[in-house]
């Protein structure tokens, strides 16, 4: 048997990852609160659309996902990390995310939709996050 890395055993590790939401996370509405504060009206997850938005305003053609940069490869240190242990299962599997989530935005903007993507690390300032969905705001 080969030594792991893991901190948790493979029952406790297999309940902290089915606790891994895929919507209403943390990030997701640290979003929508500083969006409901600038008095913005939106919808949630809308499945006719590419992706699946976490955030749709129809009104503005502005579509939001919201990332965490684990989980879809971002450049910063937290995105950039890959774990130790199931290495290629990790990097296959942000791999696939990065490509779905281009794809998605891709046919978002060939459906003249504005797509923007909101990383985790960015809502550690919140007022740089609340003038930036002003600018979104007001640019639409």
């Amino acid at each position: 048997m080969t030594p792991t890395t893991d901190v948790y055993g493979p029952e406790k590790r297999s309940a902290v990852m089915r606790r891994v939401k895929g919507r209403d996370t943390g990030p997701e509405m640290s979003v929508r609160r500083a969006l409901t504060r600038l008095g913005a009206r939106y919808r949630l997850h809308r499945g006719d659309l590419p992706g699946k938005p976490d955030v749709v305003m129809a009104g503005r053609r502005l579509a939001i996902f919201v990332h965490g940069c684990f989980w879809h490869g971002h450049d910063c240190a937290r995105g950039a990390r890959v774990p130790k242990q199931n290495r290629d299962y990790w990097l296959g599997k942000v791999g696939r995310n990065r490509t779905r989530d281009a794809a998605s935005r891709e046919a978002l903007v060939a459906l003249g939709w504005r797509v923007e993507t909101i990383w985790e690390c960015e809502l550690k300032d919140a007022a740089a996050l609340e003038a930036r969905l002003t600018l979104l705001l007001t640019a639409g």
